[in-house]
């Protein structure tokens, strides 16, 4: 199946904690209540269904990641906007699409050899520990990122009722 490298997918054994979605319940700067997707969105919680009733765990599991160079994105911004806070050169609208968009291009590059499966782009909601799951794969996550941030994907084979 597939093979590791450091901006792929690696097989892992998901660190399943469903207390981890009450931390969308935390506030940050301008969110008093935590996140506002909180039970607005079925692929947030607590609507999100929990990974133990999405994928068959005992089959292999997939972390499917992509490492966005935050601090080059920083730095171009920087020359754009030299009068920008560091909170304005980080903020999320200007790069998390395309990082997005860049996982969601290595989870279709497996689902194409492997169709069955089915992937969970929002596995904290489903009661994943992604920062625990991420260091299993020898890799340590920057809270808050500075110089690298990582989108996660959970790919599995579907639960079957």
């Amino acid at each position: 199946m597939p093979s590791s490298s450091e901006n792929g997918f690696r097989r892992v054994e998901p660190a399943f904690r469903p207390s981890v979605r009450g931390l969308c319940r935390m506030p940050y700067p301008g969110h008093p209540k935590g996140c506002p997707n909180w039970n607005r969105r079925a692929t947030c919680p607590p609507q999100a269904p929990l990974l133990t009733d999405l994928l068959d765990l005992a089959r292999p599991v997939y972390c499917v990641f992509n490492r966005f160079d935050l601090g080059a994105h920083v730095d171009r911004m920087r020359r754009r906007h030299p009068d920008w806070s560091g909170r304005q050169l980080r903020c999320c609208l200007y790069w998390q699409g395309t990082a997005r968009k860049q996982l969601r291009q290595k989870v279709s590059s497996l689902l194409v050899r492997e169709p069955s499966l089915l992937p969970v782009y929002v596995p904290e909601a489903c009661g994943v520990d992604v920062t625990a799951t991420m260091a299993s794969l020898g890799i340590k996550l920057e809270w808050p990122p500075v110089k690298v941030a990582y989108q996660v994907a959970l790919v599995g084979t579907p639960k079957q009722d």
